[in-house]
């Protein structure tokens, strides 16, 4: 039986880094200290990492499993922090935190590489025509809507509507704008053939970063009205805060032109910053006078 264990433990740790001076593990914490760039940046780097698609159900359920013995108290001696910080890789890259199900693999933040780039390759090639212009900006908005719904808060009920809203909102402001960038950039004829292919390669980034802004806003207009779950350390519900949902709206929300730049769901291992020490919660919540400590 301890056989076993150590088997599956091990499996579970296998996506994590290859790192043998493991920080001691904290349950929910991100592995990299965050109050650095190259923590921050190391922290990402492992959120995306490709390497957990090809988790199996086996080794999802072994680390959940190893998990749930850690936070109960009853881990067998000898599995070692870098086991615990490859498990928890494992769910946190499969599993909604708020749902517990499994994310649909393309649209997790690990498929943001295999599946993001060849959208992005298609934004950006050369002599498109009206047809095409409209299909990637289209798939590049559907692939970010899909992201969005499956990351989003599900802390609150969230009507469907909202979601077509958000999708509809952006799809049609990144093909307008894009279009329209484009008719205006073959109209200028003070440019060079030269100088209009080379404006007409940077077409899709405000395109699509305007659309992200759009689709964010949306999608996340029903938190922004009745505010998102506020949590203490010990995960315990102390209010619901219309600050921090707008503060995780303008963290999502930032323009980029990629996928990921619109994700609406971020959760405090995600957020920039110390992910330790005291955090104070939002006014709106202090002010209620609920026991939630000093």
């Amino acid at each position: 039986m301890a056989d076993t264990t150590t088997t599956a433990s091990a499996a579970a740790a296998s996506p994590a880094n290859a790192s043998t001076d493991a920080p001691p593990f904290q349950l929910g914490k991100p592995r990299f200290q965050q109050t650095s760039f190259y923590g921050r940046l190391r922290h990402f780097l492992d959120i995306i990492d490709p390497r957990t698609l090809f988790v199996t159900e086996r080794r999802l359920r072994e680390a959940v499993q190893l998990l749930e013995d850690y936070k109960h108290g009853t881990l067998r001696p000898g599995v070692t922090n870098e086991q615990l910080w490859g498990a928890q890789k494992i769910k946190q890259a499969i599993l909604h935190p708020d749902t517990n199900e499994k994310i649909f693999m393309p649209f997790r933040m690990s498929g943001y590489i295999p599946f993001g780039t060849p959208i992005v390759v298609g934004l950006l090639l050369p002599n498109q025509t009206l047809a095409s212009t409209v299909f990637w900006q289209w798939l590049n908005q559907s692939h970010n809507a899909c992201v969005n719904y499956a990351n989003r808060n599900a802390t609150k009920p969230s009507p469907a509507s909202k979601f077509i809203q958000g999708y509809l909102g952006a799809v049609i402001s990144a093909v307008s704008i894009a279009v329209g960038l484009n008719v205006l950039v073959q109209k200028a004829n003070k440019f060079t053939p030269a100088t209009r292919l080379l404006v007409q390669r940077f077409v899709p980034f405000p395109a699509v970063a305007s659309a992200n802004i759009c689709n964010v806003v949306l999608m996340r207009y029903g938190e922004l009205e009745e505010g998102i779950d506020v949590l203490d350390a010990d995960g315990n519900l102390v209010g619901s805060s219309k600050i921090a949902a707008r503060h995780d709206s303008s963290l999502a929300g930032t323009p980029a032109p990629t996928p990921a730049c619109a994700e609406p769901r971020v959760p405090g291992s995600l957020r920039p910053g110390p992910a330790t020490g005291h955090q104070p919660f939002p006014a709106d919540v202090r002010d209620r006078n609920l026991p939630v400590g000093a």
